[in-house]
C-alpha cells in the first residue's frame, strides 16, 4: 500500500550494488517505517518490480550487469512507479538520459536525509493523487489553475498568461516538486519536433516575472544542464 495520512507505509526498492549506500537508505527510510527490499543491480531490481510490486523505485545509475538508465527503460515499459535517481555530481548527461527514459526525479551524492525523505515523500505523494483522467482544475499551494477556463490565479490574485506561458505553466503544474527535462518541456509546449531551447529559456523568464515574488525564483528552480522543478509552495517539501 502507498503511504499516505492514512495507509499502512510504502514498499520501496532500493537498486544500488554499494553496500554503505544501501546501508544509508535503510536506514534513512526505515525509520519512517516502510517497507524496504534492496537489489544490487538492474537485472535483480527489474526481478524484485514484477515479483513485488513496489511502490517506488530509488536506483543508482552506474551499476553492473544493467545500470540504471536501462532500468528506467525497462520499468516505464511495465510500469508507471515512481522512480528517483542516485547521481554523482559529474553525471549530468546520464541524470538527463535518465530521466528521459522515464525516471520522476533524481538526488545527488553525497545527499541530505532529510532532502531524500522529502523527495520520497513528494513522490509517494504524487502517485497516490494520480488518477487515469488529467484534473482540468489543479489546487496545489499557492496556485489554482483552471485548464478549461484559461485562468491561473497565484496567491489568491489572477495572473494573466500567454498562451505559451500558460501551457508551460500547466506542464510544470502537473509534475509538482518532479524535474522536467529541457527536452521535455520542448516537446510538451512546442511539439515534439521543437529543438530550440532558447523559446524555452525565453518564455521561463517570461512566467517567472508574472508569478514569482522576487528575483531569486522560488517556484520555477533550475536544475543546471538538465531542466526545471516546480514547487507549488515555494520550497522543496510541499
Amino acid at each position: 500500500m502507498k503511504q499516505n495520512e492514512h495507509d499502512q507505509p510504502a514498499k520501496i526498492l532500493i537498486v544500488d550494488d554499494e553496500p554503505q549506500i544501501t546501508r544509508v537508505l535503510r536506514t534513512a527510510l526505515s525509520t519512517q517505517g516502510h517497507s524496504l527490499r534492496i537489489a544490487a543491480n538492474g537485472v535483480e531490481g527489474m526481478e524484485a518490480v514484477h515479483a513485488w510490486q513496489p511502490d517506488l523505485v530509488i536506483t543508482d545509475l552506474a551499476m553492473p550487469q544493467m545500470g540504471g538508465v536501462e532500468l528506467c527503460r525497462e520499468i516505464r515499459a511495465v510500469s508507471q512507479v515512481p522512480i528517483i535517481v542516485l547521481s554523482v555530481r559529474n553525471q549530468d548527461l546520464m541524470k538527463v538520459e535518465a530521466l528521459d527514459a522515464g525516471a520522476d526525479d533524481y538526488v545527488t551524492k553525497p545527499f541530505s536525509i532529510q532532502e531524500l525523505q522529502a523527495r520520497v515523500r513528494a513522490q509517494l505523494r504524487r502517485s497516490n493523487a494520480t488518477t487515469e483522467e488529467t484534473p482540468q482544475v489543479i489546487k496545489a499551494g499557492d496556485f489554482l489553475i483552471d485548464i478549461p477556463q484559461h485562468r491561473v490565479v497565484v496567491r489568491g490574485q489572477d495572473i494573466h498568461l500567454t498562451p505559451k506561458q500558460f501551457d508551460l505553466l500547466v506542464s510544470l503544474a502537473q509534475h509538482p516538486g518532479q524535474v522536467l527535462t529541457h527536452r521535455a518541456l520542448l516537446h510538451a509546449v512546442w511539439g515534439t519536433n521543437a529543438d530550440q531551447p532558447e523559446y524555452l529559456r525565453v518564455t521561463i523568464g517570461q512566467l517567472r516575472k508574472k508569478i514569482e515574488q522576487s528575483d531569486e525564483p522560488a517556484y520555477i528552480v533550475t536544475e543546471p544542464w538538465i531542466g526545471y522543478r516546480f514547487r507549488p509552495t515555494g520550497n522543496d517539501d510541499f
